[in-house]
């Protein structure tokens, strides 16, 4: 595979732009298309990361959860939980892929929401209140219902390019892409 170029990070970038110009004030498009980025990153590094421990604990689970436990971003369980009675109904890893999975269904927003908050809770120390600005279900921001979803799918698409794998990029090249 042909390593990752701060050219391609950039281009996803912009096509991410792209899918919010028009609708979102240029001034937030940072807010969205970095915290996405910033999502598939440690998604990425998480995935590579597995395979690595799989490999090296011949798939010891117990071990393989130590490890990823020590990693410097901690990628959790999310559990949705029913209203009413509390009980969970769906429960997944709350990182990139999994809201790839769920980018048609109607509550991708909140998804989005929620698997930040979770992400930031099981961060608090690197990543407390970093996420809480930012609303992927806001109808201000991002549009009513339809559009919005269209836009959060669409974003999500945007970097789930499989050239895009992020999972041996430098944090410097992120850091460049960011301030572009």
């Amino acid at each position: 595979m042909t390593p990752l170029r701060q050219d391609d990070i950039l281009s996803a970038v912009w096509r991410a732009c792209d899918t919010f110009r028009g609708a979102v004030d240029a001034t937030q498009y940072k807010d969205y298309v970095l915290t996405a980025l910033f999502l598939k990153y440690i998604s990425d590094v998480r995935r590579k990361h597995v395979e690595e421990f799989r490999r090296e604990f011949r798939g010891d689970e117990v071990r393989i959860q130590r490890r990823l436990d020590r990693e410097r971003f901690k990628v959790p369980t999310v559990e949705l939980k029913n209203a009413k009675t509390n009980t969970v109904e769906e429960s997944f890893l709350g990182d990139f892929y999994s809201l790839y999975e769920r980018r048609t269904q109607d509550n991708i927003g909140e998804l989005i929401n929620i698997v930040l908050d979770a992400i930031e809770k099981a961060n608090e120390g690197k990543l407390g209140g970093l996420f809480r600005a930012i609303d992927f279900n806001s109808e201000t921001n991002l549009g009513q219902t339809k559009d919005r979803n269209r836009r959060l799918k669409t974003l999500l698409e945007d970097f789930a390019k499989p050239s895009l794998d992020l999972g041996d990029t430098s944090e410097d090249i992120l850091g460049d892409a960011s301030s572009s």
